[in-house]
């Protein structure tokens, strides 16, 4: 009889550690078998993946790995979080954002607050609901209860005292009032290229920081770098400048430097790309205690952060699948430590929310909570040699960004003279090219498309601030294009077609035709199988097959294809030489230019 031991279940015990050496000769030989002679710690490097920031992941993570010390959950550097309870006590605040008031948005106020929401963020003014409705917007609020945050752009003064005025005509006590007056002069520049005194927003910081102590008067929002095709570090780097400007600004106006670290809340997206969110608000909240160490008081430290389900991966075409692109994005918040969420409803990118698409968003963050218990672990991801080797090192990429942002005269200066376009519009035209190859794929849109799908139908949402920083979507290259299709379906009652002609049996062209097919109708140019090339309706074509029977018939087939009236012939594989074929599409090449190129040469405009 074997007597376990009674220092705990060891499953291993009785084998020898595996070293890492002895993994790089199994990896190795798996990358033999698909053609890859590699050896060593090449291995890892053919498994890794490049982001952008020149950061890389790698396949394995150990020990060896070092990160420094995170610290515990409400102390300095805060990266495991600003609270030493973390979640746990009621989890992260679900803020609902809402941009109008009327029509079918008439009582969704209230509805969210209802049924799980538990702040409020209010777009006033230009892009929003007016200043003069906010009364209205707010009828049958307890304001006692639901924290309000606002977000008014060159309004915000005005916005500031018509909440504070509902606050005191409804006797709540200033002690009671939570939420934040969203003042953000340089975010506001940053959208629009109107610069706005920060001045008033001080003032504004003081009233709140003497009177109103659970009310934050400015808000410092990435969003605006984000939405305008930044990395992830860039955002970083941008936010925490803006927060030093706010911080010098608000010292000089005469308040201590904790008062006025504790007036700021800092805004950021969280994306599908999860362990890259997780490690975006980890090293974000790293950042700025290593300001407020700077500043002299290393316990203000502590930055609340907002994070907001990304406006930049929401697709118009299948928005269904933004429900689950938002979901691993509040997932990531959460495990990132946010203190509140806002989840963009899946049709945020049609127009005006319906019910159905705020109740899908409030509940996503209530399943997250209340069913997977997400809340209930404090830092999930901590001691992840992963998550804490990619939090060090974005966090000194988004630090090198900042102090390159402080030597060029700071945000604002940076703003004025254009390097943060320059900058953002550099990093986009990168990702853009990954997009067009659909090594980013996007489902539904570049990946997987629906050409029979009904359009989602919203009314269309209040316009928003522009003139400065543009805004950009994953799926805008795909979007001209399906459009360019839409117009020829609406004009001609079909859309532009290709034929799909497969040589040989299923198992030498399924694959290929398959690829051709999801391809083409990313462009929304239907593919058609089956038949004589002459009844299809199509004026080119694309061969399918395997590279053998390519060899022995691809030529025939091309010239059978012309003969038939085919003004193009695709080969669906890698560039080679057969006589007869215009041009090839295979995996890595340029969707855009090979959809835009075939929408021209049929006459679709």
């Amino acid at each position: 009889m074997t007597v376990l031991p009674d220092d705990g279940l060891s499953l291993a015990a009785e084998f020898p550690d595996a070293t890492h050496e002895q993994w790089h000769r199994l990896v190795e030989g798996v990358l033999r078998k698909s053609g890859k002679e590699v050896s060593g710690a090449a291995v890892e490097d053919a498994l890794s993946t490049t982001l952008e920031d020149g950061l890389r992941t790698r396949p394995l993570y150990t020990a060896r790995d070092a990160a420094p010390d995170p610290g515990l959950p409400g102390f300095a550097p805060y990266v495991r979080g600003g609270r030493p309870e973390g979640g746990t006590a009621g989890g992260w605040d679900v803020r609902q954002r809402h941009t109008a008031l009327g029509g079918g948005a008439e009582g969704a106020v209230l509805a969210d607050l209802e049924n799980g929401v538990t702040s409020l963020w209010l777009v006033l003014g230009e892009g929003g609901i007016p200043v003069s409705g906010l009364d209205r917007a707010l009828d049958g609020v307890y304001l006692d209860l639901a924290p309000v945050v606002l977000d008014a752009g060159r309004d915000t003064e005005a916005a500031a005292e018509a909440l504070l005025r509902l606050y005191e005509a409804r006797g709540v006590d200033p002690g009671a009032v939570r939420g934040g007056l969203g003042g953000d002069p340089l975010g506001h520049e940053a959208r629009t290229g109107v610069p706005l005194d920060v001045a008033p927003f001080a003032a504004l910081a003081g009233r709140c920081a003497g009177t109103y102590p659970g009310l934050r008067a400015l808000t410092v929002d990435a969003l605006p770098y984000h939405e305008a095709g930044g990395s992830a570090a860039q955002e970083l780097g941008a936010s925490i400048a803006t927060g030093v400007a706010y911080l010098r600004a608000l010292t000089e106006a005469g308040l201590p430097v904790e008062t006025a670290c504790a007036q700021l809340e800092f805004r950021y997206a969280a994306t599908a790309d999860q362990f890259l969110t997780v490690a975006k608000l980890r090293a974000a909240r790293r950042l700025w205690a290593r300001v407020a160490e700077v500043a002299g008081a290393p316990g203000a430290g502590a930055q609340v952060q907002h994070a907001v389900t990304s406006p930049v991966m929401l697709t118009r075409r299948d928005p269904w699948v933004n429900m689950l692109r938002a979901t691993v994005a509040t997932l990531a918040a959460g495990v990132g430590g946010a203190d509140a969420v806002t989840v963009l409803p899946f049709d945020h990118a049609l127009g005006l929310p319906d019910a159905f698409a705020r109740r899908i968003a409030r509940n996503t963050s209530t399943i997250l909570m209340e069913e997977s218990h997400l809340a209930r672990v404090i830092d999930p991801a901590g001691g992840s040699w992963y998550v804490e080797r990619l939090t060090e090192e974005l966090a000194q990429a988004g630090w090198a960004y900042f102090r390159s942002v402080e030597r060029d005269g700071g945000q604002a200066a940076c703003l004025r003279s254009g390097r943060i376009r320059t900058d953002l519009a550099t990093t986009w035209a990168e990702r853009s090219k990954k997009l067009a190859k659909r090594r980013e794929p996007i489902t539904g849109v570049s990946e997987f498309p629906l050409l029979g799908e009904k359009p989602v139908e919203r009314e269309p949402a209040p316009e928003p601030p522009s003139g400065g920083l543009p805004r950009v979507r994953r799926d805008e290259a795909f979007e001209a294009l399906r459009a360019r299709s839409d117009a020829h379906l609406a004009a001609t009652g079909s859309r532009p077609r290709i034929f799909l002609a497969t040589l040989g049996s299923p198992a030498e062209y399924t694959a290929r035709s398959t690829f051709a097919a999801n391809l083409f109708q990313a462009g929304g140019i239907e593919p058609v199988t089956g038949g004589a090339f002459e009844d299809s309706g199509a004026t080119e074509a694309v061969l399918c097959s395997s590279d053998a029977l390519y060899a022995e018939r691809a030529a025939q087939a091309a010239e059978s294809l012309r003969a038939a009236g085919a003004r193009h012939v695709f080969l669906a594989g890698r560039p080679a030489e057969h006589p007869g074929v215009d041009s090839y599409v295979f995996a890595g090449c340029d969707a855009i230019d090979v959809l835009s190129a075939t929408l021209d040469r049929m006459g679709v405009s």
